[in-house]
């Protein structure tokens, strides 16, 4: 019924994601394997390096965040891995806030936060990298999918606007086949179940990007700020992408939103987009990222984008979330610099954006090769504090 992501279990991930690029991959992250008080990224993109393990590269390295991020982080781990078998690397998908928090109090070296730092996280990382800064890196560009479980429906995608999307969710719009979303499904039979908005009930980055796209698009149906906590109390509600999926899996009628590496088997929405419906996919995702401008305040370290929730351009697709890679711009400890260092190297590198691109894995978006060249200059100037 809708577009179908496979789910992987993460004990195969090296497996499936190296299948045909093993060599290449190995050979990216072989390069980074440098002397641990001058890390060095200059293989990280490919460049036909040894593919020899990386034995300068050892000890621990945390991170936690973004559970968007979670079937990518796993494929990136695992290949990465393969080339550093001395890191002992991990990711708690706790979510945005969670991850950013454990980030800022030093219990991670690194997080993944579906929204940007706020301007007092800004400033409290200075403290926390050592008198550098946080960087903030797009190193995971997804679709968010607003998922549904109705069966029966003889349809790829329900259509929907961006005001009936909205109105569903603040409660106006309560019956599947209420005539503003028959209006957008000529054809289609809808049934007269009653529908159940789903939201998640933890900070999450996912809700804000859904929420902004509410408020920027929907002609003023959503009156809430985006917000990355849920602003209207009594919903159903589940835990994490994880568990946002599970609840509108166990009822039928039910709709949410979540990244769409993660939408499985459930029906997903067609969004309206100009005078089209356009169907979650990267290359539509890609499409809104290239043509937004970046935030006011980023710069060369924080490559912080302003996504374009109205565009009309053909076939783009306005709900995206950007999940960024946040790190330190220094370290106190040699071997954290050059890890974090590597693993950034290795996420950005073609052969990382390959892994997390794969429909098996994530199905994101690979970052441009205009975008990589920036992100591995602020890669590169990650280094010990004195």
């Amino acid at each position: 019924m809708g577009k179908t992501v496979k789910r992987v279990n993460n004990r195969n991930l090296a497996a499936v994601v190296l299948a045909g690029a093993l060599a290449a991959t190995l050979a990216a992250c072989g390069a980074d394997a440098t002397t641990p008080s001058t890390p060095s990224t200059s293989g990280a993109a490919g460049d036909g390096a040894s593919s020899e393990p990386a034995t300068d590269l050892s000890g621990n390295l945390a991170g936690a965040g973004a559970s968007s991020q979670e079937k990518a982080m796993g494929g990136w781990m695992a290949t990465f891995n393969a080339t550093a078998p001395d890191v002992t690397i991990s990711y708690d998908a706790v979510g945005s806030g969670g991850g950013r928090e454990q980030f800022l109090s030093g219990g991670v070296l690194f997080a993944g936060s579906d929204s940007a730092l706020k301007p007092e996280e800004v400033t409290s990382a200075e403290e926390r990298c050592f008198g550098g800064e946080a960087i903030e890196l797009p190193l995971y560009i997804s679709p968010i999918a607003v998922v549904y479980n109705l069966p029966g429906v003889d349809a790829d995608n329900i259509n929907m606007s961006a005001e009936t999307i909205a109105n569903i969710f603040n409660g106006t719009i309560t019956s599947w086949n209420d005539p503003a979303i028959a209006a957008e499904n000529e054809g289609v039979e809808l049934p007269d179940t009653t529908i159940i908005p789903v939201n998640r009930n933890d900070e999450s980055g996912t809700t804000e990007n859904f929420t902004e796209y509410l408020s920027a698009a929907s002609n003023g149906a959503w009156t809430y700020e985006p917000s990355g906590d849920w602003p209207i109390s009594g919903t159903q509600s589940g835990s994490k992408t994880s568990g946002l999926i599970d609840t509108v899996t166990g009822a039928e009628g039910a709709i949410g939103y979540a990244d769409a590496s993660q939408a499985g088997d459930l029906g997903t929405v067609a969004l309206k987009v100009g005078e089209e419906y356009v169907p979650f996919s990267p290359e539509a995702a890609a499409k809104v990222v290239d043509a937004s401008p970046r935030a006011e305040d980023a710069t060369d370290n924080r490559l912080v984008v302003e996504l374009d929730r109205t565009t009309t351009e053909a076939g783009a697709y306005p709900l995206v979330l950007i999940s960024y890679s946040v790190a330190c711009s220094q370290y106190d400890d040699a071997s954290d610099a050059a890890n974090v260092k590597a693993f950034f190297s290795y996420i950005a590198s073609a052969e990382g954006q390959a892994v997390a691109s794969d429909a098996s894995v994530a199905g994101s978006a690979p970052i441009s090769d205009t975008l990589r060249e920036e992100v591995m200059a602020a890669v590169d100037a990650i280094t010990v504090a004195e």
